[in-house]
This record gives C-alpha cells, structure tokens and sequence, in this order.
C-alpha cells in the first residue's frame, strides 16, 4: 500500500489573515526592488553609452597603453551586465503584479502564476550563480597553471 502525504492531497490551500498581509508586504518589497532593477538597468545601458564616448575622447597618447579599445569593451561589458538582468527583475516584476492581482481577486490560477514566476526568478538567479562561479574557478585554474607553466 502507497504512503499518502497529506500536503499532496490537498485540493486547495488555505491562507490565513497572516499569511494574506506577509504575502501583500513580499508584494510591496518585490516591486519595490524590481523598480530599483529597472533603475540599474537603464543606468547600465547609460553608462555603455558614456564609457564608449569618455574612453574615445580620451587623448591617444593615454590609449597608447592599452592593448585594445577600452571604451567598446567597457560598453560591451555593461551592456552584457544590463542584458543579463532584464530577465530576473522581468520576472520579479511580474511576480510582484500577479501577486497583488491574486491577493486581490482571490484567483487561484493567477497565484500560481506569481509563484511560478518567483521560481523563474529564483531560478534564473541560481542558474546565472552556477556560471559566475564556474567561470572563478575556471579563471583560478588558468592562472594557477600559468603560474607553474613559467
């Protein structure tokens, strides 16, 4: 005979006056934070623009030294930073309105719909860290077998 988890078995799930004013205050500070995202991203790609024209204005004797052209890498290096936000401020965004919505109507449907972006969210994020981390130790790697290669 097959165990049952209670929690599986539930049609529905109940939620509390507690848990309603959590779950509104998580909504407030979700798109709170999503805002300051939406901030930081046009600031980002403000700031490729004026990397690329600083770091052209620049005398050419300063731009001597530098092997490449600074200011497109500094602008592709912020415009690949903005690209790889818009995503999980997107999807805290949406989390934050469908869960005002869901809180409001009492829609089922639509709150599995905000946790469902919550998860992308969360996702994104662990997804992205994974890559960040992989590509430290990657960086640690190399310079250690450059340092034994002299």
């Amino acid at each position: 005979m097959k165990a049952h988890n209670p929690i599986t078995q539930l049609e529905q799930l109940i939620l509390n006056a507690d848990a309603r004013i959590f779950l509104k205050e998580t909504a407030k500070w979700a798109f709170f934070i999503a805002i300051l995202g939406i901030f930081g991203i046009a600031f980002m790609f403000l700031g490729a623009i004026a990397s690329f024209f600083v770091f052209d204005a620049l005398p050419q004797a300063s731009q001597a030294q530098v092997p490449f052209d600074m200011g497109l890498a500094t602008s592709i290096f912020y415009l690949v930073m903005a690209l790889l936000y818009v995503f999980p401020i997107y999807y805290l965004l949406q989390f934050s309105t469908k869960l005002k919505k869901a809180l409001n109507t009492k829609n089922d449907e639509v709150l599995a719909n905000a946790f469902e972006m919550l998860k992308s969210h969360y996702k994104y994020i662990g997804v992205l860290f994974i890559i960040i981390i992989s590509l430290n130790v990657l960086t640690v790697v190399a310079f250690a077998l450059g340092a034994f290669a002299i």
